[in-house]
């Protein structure tokens, strides 16, 4: 696809640098890309260079944590200015949060007789690319495959990093609400994120995209890589219910996972997009 909204690199979850992403971006035929990492900005100035010595529309973008019905959602958040001091001060505030996180994560670990484990984490991750942010479950993953802790990723996350285990520290992630006026006092478009990886209810979805419509949303992504067919339509229908534009992208974070940077399901035609090519927003 020529266009793709969503996708990560090493200044949060994924495996490429910036400008390894741009460029892989470009060599498979993306034109309009949003680096939309999680919670930070940090990697948007090296893909700008990047995309500008290769000819790609960059989009300012940002993948946002927050809370919603007791559960953590995301908001993805385009177009806004990277100076805007309301993105900085929320982004400093996540990067902050996410360091405490680390670092309770690897004294569970220290415990249970597991050393070390933050500045293994943080090894790990210097090898995917140089970070300022805090090292992830992924990167703790890792770091207990290399230490021969487990015996591989799945492992890591069975045992001691998912969901009730150990290594699972909850963040404290701002509300809905907090969020959505985050975006709109930086006057940046707003997509609901990848509505089904959130297990809801059908009545609790349609909530959820009533509480974003009413919060000033814009769009909702209705395509997230190769998603089930039946899942883009039933968002596609609420898009059209609730007269929300739409944002589709492969939510790329490494060739070996998901999907590829720039292929994912197309959309109906007869949705009106957030972004199109040589227009810009609409």
């Amino acid at each position: 696809m020529d266009i793709d909204l969503h996708c990560h690199s090493t200044a949060s979850d994924g495996v490429l640098t910036p400008r390894e992403l741009v460029t892989r971006a470009h060599e498979h035929g993306v034109k309009i890309l949003a680096l939309t990492d999680h919670d930070t900005i940090e990697g948007i100035p090296e893909a700008q260079r990047t995309a500008d010595e290769l000819g790609i529309e960059l989009i300012n973008g940002i993948e946002l944590s927050c809370v919603w019905g007791g559960a953590t959602i995301h908001i993805l958040g385009y177009d806004f200015a990277l100076d805007d001091p309301v993105i900085l001060e929320v982004t400093s505030t996540l990067h902050t949060g996410r360091w405490l996180r680390a670092e309770e994560i690897a004294r569970r670990l220290a415990a249970k007789g597991i050393v070390g484990a933050l500045e293994g984490a943080q090894a790990v991750q210097a090898t995917l690319g140089d970070s300022s942010n805090a090292p992830a479950r992924p990167h703790f993953a890792q770091f207990l495959v290399q230490a021969g802790h487990v015996r591989d990723y799945a492992e890591a996350f069975r045992k001691w990093l998912g969901a009730g285990k150990i290594g699972d520290v909850k963040q404290h992630w701002p509300s809905f609400d907090e969020t959505m006026a985050t975006l709109n006092r930086a006057q940046a478009l707003s997509s609901l994120a990848h509505l089904y990886h959130y297990k809801f209810t059908r009545t609790k979805r349609r909530r959820l995209v009533q509480d974003f419509v009413n919060a000033g949303g814009h769009a909702l992504e209705v395509v997230n890589g190769m998603q089930p067919a039946e899942q883009v339509g039933t968002l596609s229908i609420l898009a059209r219910e609730f007269g929300l534009k739409v944002t589709s992208g492969s939510d790329f974070h490494s060739p070996q996972e998901w999907t590829e940077i720039g292929r994912y399901r197309p959309i109906a035609q007869d949705l009106t997009p957030l972004f199109v090519q040589s227009q810009g927003s609409m």
